[in-house]
């Protein structure tokens, strides 16, 4: 294989105005864009009049993970997934963990370049079951996440998405219908929590994963718990009914700890017992399948069985403590004790035993 072009590649969902500029229908914002200018993911951009991603076959770095991290706990438990972002994103959150490679106004620094054949192989080589594209939000490089998606079923390789979930509805059918499981963040439960702290619209994510539960992708939620600003009982029983509802029962929801950093460092980080006071609410209020994060807790790291409460996936954070959970061939998970099935995609020879390692991978171009 040459090496990535290190030229703008053609992006898709977008269209030409009148004015002379260029508008992207990617994600809601629907940036409109002069020759020049970029969106405001920044990736995204007006190149001689025809819409460009920056970010085609380049990436800030790849390691492996355990599925856990993403946090995925009811897909292919103990299994590793390399892991990888590029830059920028399309939503302004001042909580952001990442900030360093979603805020990046520098894309010529990443480091790494790779085809999406040599990503699939690297994983392949590395005996990954997934492929994660994490640490910024894959929304905004669509065409390059969908392009290595293809890749990995050629050979077998599952793929994730770690995504905020703001994605148009043209877009989202092709994005979210390339991944085999995604984690969408669902920041707060409030418009107001949204506008201010994120800059984007709460409906669309709640229309987003509305419109997910209808689809064969893999969906698990994480709520990061911000002290003061959307840890209160009311909002996160609010957020627990509307998941029931919607959603049903046995989407599992991670309640995972605020760290000050980026635009809040004056917030304090989120105590381990709001995160224990938050599942027992979204367990009250029907939801089968809740964690907390960030945080040793036995309990809130473990799976139990939605019909006789046995504990099945024992875990202390990433580290898998113990396993007793069956699976058919089909990947359903079965309880032994009492024979009910446990959401999710499992592996009838059992667990991955990769463990809470974290390993830096090089991507060797073929």
């Amino acid at each position: 294989m040459t090496s990535p072009s290190q030229s703008p590649r053609p992006a898709r969902w977008g269209r030409a105005l009148d004015d002379g500029r260029v508008q992207c229908l990617l994600c809601p914002r629907e940036c409109r864009m002069r020759d020049g200018q970029r969106g405001f993911c920044f990736v995204r951009a007006n190149h001689g009049g025809r819409l460009v991603l920056d970010t085609w076959g380049r990436s800030s770095g790849f390691c492996l993970d355990p599925i856990e991290k993403k946090p995925l706990n009811h897909f292919l438990p103990g299994t590793s997934v390399l892991s990888f972002g590029t830059a920028g994103c399309n939503l302004g959150c001042k909580f952001c963990q990442n900030h360093e490679i979603s805020t990046s106004r520098e894309v010529d620094t990443l480091t790494e370049t790779a085809l999406p054949g040599d990503i699939a192989d690297a994983a392949v080589a590395a005996g990954a079951a997934s492929v994660a594209f994490t640490y910024n939000d894959p929304v905004i490089f669509a065409e390059y996440a969908i392009d290595i998606a293809a890749a990995c079923r050629d050979r077998g390789v599952r793929t994730i998405g770690v995504t905020a979930g703001y994605v148009s509805p043209i877009a989202r059918e092709e994005f979210f219908g390339a991944m085999d499981a995604v984690n969408v963040d669902l920041k707060g439960f409030t418009p107001e929590f949204y506008k201010r702290l994120t800059g984007a619209d709460l409906d669309v994510v709640l229309d987003n994963l509305a419109w997910l539960a209808g689809t064969d992708t893999w969906v698990e939620i994480t709520t990061l718990l911000i002290p003061g600003h959307n840890d209160s009982d009311a909002e996160i029983r609010a957020m627990a009914d509307w998941i029931v509802a919607n959603l049903g029962p046995d989407v599992p929801h991670h309640f995972s700890a605020f760290h000050p950093d980026n635009r809040m460092r004056d917030v304090p980080p989120t105590p381990p017992a709001t995160l224990h006071r938050a599942r027992e609410i979204a367990l009250a209020a029907g939801e089968r399948h809740v964690y907390t994060g960030n945080v040793h807790d036995k309990d809130g790291d473990t799976t139990f069985c939605p019909g006789c409460d046995a504990p099945l996936i024992v875990r202390d954070w990433y580290r898998m403590v113990d396993y007793q959970l069956v699976a058919d061939a089909a990947g359903r998970g079965i309880c032994p004790q009492c024979g009910t099935t446990v959401p999710g995609l499992y592996d009838a020879a059992g667990p991955g035993t990769f463990g809470a390692r974290r390993v830096p991978v090089r991507i060797t171009r073929r």
